[in-house]
Order: structure tokens, then sequence, then C-alpha cells
């Protein structure tokens, strides 16, 4: 067992306390390969100044560009501060965890068939936040059992935590100019967890930043909402609107989200450092009920009870049945117009919600004038 003193005991002579502190590296190292074990990529650590974070964070929820993210403001400083979300905190450790399953050239093709579906590679297999949860519990089990008593909690994309800054300080990558996390080694194409502690453990050196002029990501970006270098506008952002709004998505861009039924991953599918992305080998990550190659008239059709049974257990649940149907039917409106896409949507017209019906009425709408033009 390692001993380790998170802070002075009181009455123990100063020589005694010295003797019992271990080397704080040594329990670094040991972590990070506790954690390849499990199953991580890396693993990094990092102190808990978030202070220019926390400056940037509070000039993009004063511009308005969280949308209706009210849970970004909701918690004040401690998303900022890791001492105020769990007290005693002086350390994070930082886990990546790479989801693709294939090349990542496969996700390319599929976006390119209209007729397809598209759902962003990470939310093909398990719900992320249940694998990496186990898994940093594991890592977390694991360093209890050689250093008794320390404080921690494990965050899995479940707290307000800004977990692409720690990220970036724990070295495991730095945050591009489409603000997702890069790594040299690994492209961006991987899940973030974490574990805060009292441990006093020695730190990594933070990444630095090697996006140099490109600016690819923000010149694909379907609706443009990377606005500026390192600015996301989730307003107009695919995945905002497709997962976290419940309401109709915007009339203006609903054209440009073509086929992503589910999040966008545009702006890593063109990222040049994803070249070095490489399929893993997690069970958990693998593709469910063959969603990277499904039809967008199928995946309409699935009743409430099919699409209950088939997105258990998965992220996709995030957006809700209704959500899914308004997706697809907008998709479905961008699709050519074969008899099969009209027939689908001219099944849902009288769905007996409303946000179902007016997006099905956009799509149908698209396909008219469309027809009506091409034999103009």
């Amino acid at each position: 067992m390692i001993i380790l003193m998170a802070r002075d005991s009181p009455g123990l002579p100063a020589d005694t306390v010295s003797a019992l502190l271990p080397d704080s590296a040594e329990l670094a190292r040991h972590i990070k390969r506790w954690g390849l074990a499990l199953g991580f990529q890396q693993i990094g650590i990092t102190h808990v100044d978030l202070s220019t974070a926390e400056a940037r964070l509070d000039a993009w929820l004063d511009a308005g560009f969280h949308g209706e993210l009210d849970y970004m403001a909701r918690h004040g400083s401690k998303r900022s501060r890791p001492a105020e979300l769990w007290p005693g905190t002086c350390r994070v450790i930082s886990a990546r965890m790479d989801y693709l399953t294939t090349d990542i050239s496969a996700a390319a093709r599929s976006l390119a068939d209209p007729e397809r579906g598209y759902i962003a590679r990470y939310a093909l297999g398990r719900d992320y936040h249940k694998t990496l949860r186990q898994r940093l519990q594991k890592l977390a089990d694991r360093i209890t059992e050689e250093v008794r008593p320390h404080s921690y909690r494990v965050f899995t994309d479940s707290a307000p935590v800004m977990e692409k800054p720690l990220a970036e300080a724990a070295g495991l990558g730095w945050i591009g100019k489409h603000t997702n996390l890069i790594n040299r080694h690994a492209g961006s194409c991987f899940l973030l967890g974490e574990i805060y502690t009292d441990l006093p453990l020695a730190t990594d050196t933070p990444a630095s930043n090697h996006c140099g002029s490109c600016q690819a990501c923000l010149d694909i970006c379907p609706t443009q909402a990377i606005i500026a270098p390192y600015t996301l506008d989730a307003r107009r952002c695919i995945s905002y609107f497709t997962i976290e709004t419940r309401g109709p998505i915007p009339t203006e861009l609903r054209a440009a989200m073509g086929n992503r039924i589910f999040g966008c991953d545009d702006c890593q599918l063109i990222c040049p450092w994803n070249k070095f992305a490489r399929p893993g080998t997690e069970s958990d990550f693998a593709v469910r009920h063959g969603l990277d190659r499904a039809g967008l008239i199928e995946l309409f059709s699935w009743t409430e009870a099919e699409w209950s049974s088939r997105t258990e257990g998965s992220a996709l649940r995030r957006t809700g049945y209704a959500g899914w149907l308004r997706n697809i039917a907008v998709a479905l409106g961008n699709a050519p117009g074969s008899a099969g896409v009209l027939a689908a949507l001219q099944a849902r017209r009288d769905h007996p919600l409303e946000i179902v019906r007016e997006h099905v009425s956009w799509a149908l709408a698209q396909h008219e004038a469309r027809a009506a033009a091409m034999e103009n």
C-alpha cells in the first residue's frame, strides 16, 4: 500500500510527516498504468486553476452563445472552480477513451449518402456515460486500495465540469478551433472523464496548440456555427438543435442539416489530425442495430415502442422519440424525392404531435417546390 498524506497531520513531527510522503510522481505513473489496463487510451493529471477558461466561459455566456443550455450558467463558479463542486479537490485525473469502431472514412461515406440517416459516431453504440463512469470508478477503487484515506468523485459529462480545459491542462490534447480537444497522435474522436481528488499528485505538462493557420473546420461547418476560431455559437450547431432542443429546428438551418439526424461530425471528419484516429477495441462502442448504415425511411418507420427498445442504453435517448421523428423528417425533406420518401412523409402527416406534423409539412413542401422547379 502506498501511504499518501493529502494534508498535514496535526501532532506529528515535521520529519515524520516528510517520511510518510511518497513520491507523487510514482503514484501518478501507477494511476496512468492502471488506467490503461482498464481500457483508457490516456490518463493525465492537472491542477485546478481554470481562471483563464472561466473568463472565456463567462464571455461566451454573456454573448448568449449557449442558447437554451441554461445549465451552463446555472451552477455559477462550480464549473470552473473544482473545489467548489467537490470540496478538497486539488488535482483532476483526466481520462481519454477512443470511440471509433471503424476507419473514419466510413463515416464520411455514410454522410455522403443522402438516403441514410447520419448519427454522430460516438452515439452508435452503448451510452458512453455508463461505460466511462464504470471504468473511472474502477480506477478510483484501485487508487483507494493503495491510498487510504482520500476523497474523490467521478464525473463523466454528468456535472458542471470543464472537461476540455482540464484535459488540455492535463496534456491530453489542445482545444482546437472547432472547440473539440485534439490529440497529436489520436485526432479528436474520443471521450473524456474525470476523477476529482484531494491527492497532491504530480501534474502533467499542458498540451500545446497545433492548429496553425488551418481553418478547415470553420469552412466545412454546414451551418457556420463556428463563428470564429475557438468560438462556437451553439444556437447554429446541428448537434445542439438535433439533440438538446425540444422545439422546432430553425427553418433557415434545415436545408443545411442534410441527412444528419443526431449530432454532427463534419468538423472532425475534415480535421487533418484525424488521419491519426484509429478504430479501438472497446466492445461497448460497437454499432447497434446497423445504425451506421440505416436508411432514413427505415428509421422514420420505427414506432415509439421500437424506438424505446432499440435505443435502450444508448445516447440516442437524449433526443426523445418526438425529437427523433422531427430530425428525420427534416432529413427526408432534404433527401432525393423518391416514391418511398414521399410515402414515408405522408404516413406521418397527421401525427398527433404538432412538432412532428410541422416538420413533416415542411419536408413535403420542400419536395413539392423542387418538383415544381423541375417542371419549369
